[in-house]
């Protein structure tokens, strides 16, 4: 899907979650078409006001079309006319100012730990248990993990996104000056990840926020640790569930996940404690200081270095130790309402 992707907020899109900083894949041979058709009209200007960014986008074109060309070892002739094709979109920017991850825990954990997300979530993971069996093995991530993020980033497989990724990343990348450098970076390597991986632009679709695939990668992730599941030689995570299921294990293993340890327990607070936000999710304090914090395990749990998670709750105010595997999970989207929910389906999904 983040790379340390780090770099988005901390209430990151839903839909632009494997995120990236690693290094990239070596190119392979370019696909035979690298120019798109030509258009048939003008890109005409956006509706409405796309923000101060418009002003300058022909410098800004220029200088992407060079960046890019160097990235992805296109032309800079061939750039240009993927930009020629691409559409703005306001939808995209109606979209990115309202991420799912902006409700309180006790209205977003309702969207993802439902029935039939469970239900579902067990059949995806029965109808692959071999396969995910040995993707545990290599990576030590267990199979529950690995279908809870696909199953909250696409339902499993059956929402990969409606919108070209080119439109999403054009869009984001030169009409939203909140991100708009991080979204152009993900654009140039969407032209190298097309020349590598022999991916149509004219048709591949993703979210508003230009994740891809079964795990819903954003370009840079899906060069810096996508694989090849199925062993036919190509890392297709857009139609291959078996490259997916590999790929979002691998970007857990590369981020540090820790087999057979916990991912949070619940705890407590006495009447010591005090207000106490992390600046971030790494797992930095023993459970000693935690203590001294005035906050506890409720039951026995390894002494791993944890972090505390705050969730305001449907039956009040929640509170966490967050341990290594909960910070690999927001490598992947940098909310903790993502983390739990990943981490929550994963334990409905697995129990029995």
């Amino acid at each position: 899907m983040r790379k340390t992707l780090g770099i988005l907020p901390l209430i990151l899109l839903l839909g632009c979650c494997a995120q990236t900083g690693a290094p990239h894949a070596s190119a392979s041979t370019p696909p035979t078409a690298s120019i798109p058709p030509a258009s048939t009209a003008a890109m005409p200007p956006p509706a409405g006001d796309p923000g101060p960014g418009y002003a300058g986008i022909s410098l800004k074109r220029e200088a992407f079309v060079a960046q890019a060309a160097k990235t992805s070892g296109l032309a800079p002739a061939a750039i240009a006319a993927w930009l020629d094709q691409a559409q703005y979109k306001q939808s995209i920017i109606d979209a990115i100012t309202r991420p799912a991850e902006g409700k309180p825990w006790r209205d977003y954990r309702p969207i993802f730990l439902t029935d039939k997300r469970i239900a579902d979530g067990r059949a995806f993971l029965a109808l692959h248990r071999g396969e995910l069996a040995a993707i545990q093995a290599r990576t030590g991530v267990p199979p529950e993990y690995v279908t809870a993020i696909i199953g909250v980033e696409t339902f499993y497989g059956g929402n990969t996104g409606s919108y070209r990724v080119l439109d999403a990343l054009y869009t984001l990348g030169f009409f939203y000056p909140k991100r708009e450098e991080f979204f152009r970076n993900e654009l140039a390597e969407l032209f190298a990840l097309s020349r590598e991986e022999q991916l149509d632009l004219a048709t591949l679709r993703g979210s508003y926020a230009g994740a891809m695939g079964w795990g819903q990668f954003i370009p840079s992730s899906y060069r810096a640790y996508a694989i090849d599941g199925d062993g036919d030689g190509r890392r297709d995570l857009v139609n291959s569930p078996r490259d997916a299921m590999a790929s979002v294990a691998n970007y857990f293993k590369e981020h540090g996940w820790q087999p057979g340890q916990p991912v949070v327990a619940r705890a407590s607070a006495d009447g010591t404690a005090a207000p106490f936000v992390p600046a971030d999710f790494e797992p930095k304090y023993s459970l000693a200081q935690l203590a001294e914090k005035g906050f506890r395990p409720i039951e026995p749990v390894p002494p791993l270095p944890a972090t505390l998670v705050t969730l305001e709750g449907a039956d009040g105010t929640e509170y966490w130790l967050a341990f290594r595997n909960f910070h690999v999970i927001t490598r992947y989207n940098r909310s903790p309402l993502y983390a739990m929910a990943v981490h929550q389906l994963a334990q409905a999904i697995a129990a029995p």
